[in-house]
């Protein structure tokens, strides 16, 4: 058993210099690659949220001034609606100017043909009384005899 004591001493003492330089090796390791990478991945995260919240508050201001052009965009609809309300009622009332003035024109044409046709029917009435003395005076000489006179029978 002391052969086995000594051969593992020996394997031991043997590998004291391998540990040693596996221990260099790993210092040397965490300080030229793990400790850089590390930094490297810490400003890695922090760039990369960083950029998340970049991105999060662009999406709301995009978002603010959506809005704000939807509002607008609302506004600017109801003044053409506004607008459009009024030009209709503006022709509307200029439609009912023009109607109200063509009647009022036809009523003063009508009144004028009216008065004309009813000076006509009295010309006309003054013509045919004229005309009904005249006639009926005729008729009467016509049919009584020679010797009457037809002015003392008319009246």
């Amino acid at each position: 058993m002391d052969q086995i004591f000594n051969q593992i001493g020996e394997l031991v003492l043997g590998s004291v210099p391998t540990m040693i330089l596996f221990i260099l090796l790993v210092m040397a390791y965490g300080f030229l690659v793990r400790r850089p990478l590390d930094k490297i991945l810490v400003d890695r995260r922090a760039r990369t949220s960083g950029a998340v919240e970049q991105a999060r508050s662009a999406i709301a201001a995009a978002e603010a001034e959506t809005t704000v052009y939807e509002d607008k965009l609302r506004a600017a609809k109801n003044e053409i609606f506004q607008a459009r309300d009024q030009k209709l009622k503006q022709w509307s009332a200029e439609r009912d100017a023009a109607v109200d003035q063509v009647r009022q024109e036809t009523d003063e044409k009508i009144k004028a043909a009216r008065l004309d046709i009813e000076q006509s029917a009295a010309t006309a009435k003054l013509q045919i009384e004229g005309l009904s003395a005249e006639l009926s005076a005729q008729i009467l000489r016509a049919v009584l005899p020679a010797g009457i006179n037809a002015q003392e029978i008319t009246q």
